[in-house]
């Protein structure tokens, strides 16, 4: 997917790693935001992925010590009060967190908390949510 006006800064970016990527069944809650895809990259490899059991189905991004991997991830840029009125909509167990990206880079992004992981499928070996959703078909 190719960024929006990449040019653009001055609002808050939000990494995001399943259900409110490009195409998928969340995104519109970014889109009508004014939210702007800045890139697609990945997370270091220090994370872990889940498959939650919610509806819509969306992963679960956990920050580990060890045996973690790189997870595709978009950033996003939301204006500050769009950003506010996001996070304040996210049902738990998701939260907003600083992601560590795979150049470095630490960016506000979706995080799950760790109760809600056990007993949900460990999907990280996909590298993204996408690459297991295709997984499926």
């Amino acid at each position: 997917m190719k960024p929006d006006d990449p040019g653009r800064t001055g609002g808050i970016p939000l990494a995001v790693a399943g259900a409110h990527l490009g195409g998928q069944p969340l995104n519109h809650q970014l889109t009508e935001r004014s939210a702007r895809l800045l890139e697609s990259t990945t997370t270091a490899a220090r994370y872990r992925m889940y498959a939650l059991p919610t509806d819509p189905p969306k992963p679960g991004l956990v920050r580990t010590a060890n045996g973690g991997r790189a997870q595709a991830v978009e950033i996003w840029e939301l204006a500050a009060a769009d950003f506010g009125t996001f996070v304040a909509g996210l049902p738990a167990p998701m939260a907003i967190g600083k992601v560590e990206l795979g150049d470095g880079r630490e960016v506000p992004g979706f995080l799950v908390e760790p109760v809600a992981v056990s007993g949900a499928r460990d999907i990280t070996d996909f590298g993204g949510w996408v690459n297991y959703l295709d997984s499926l078909t």
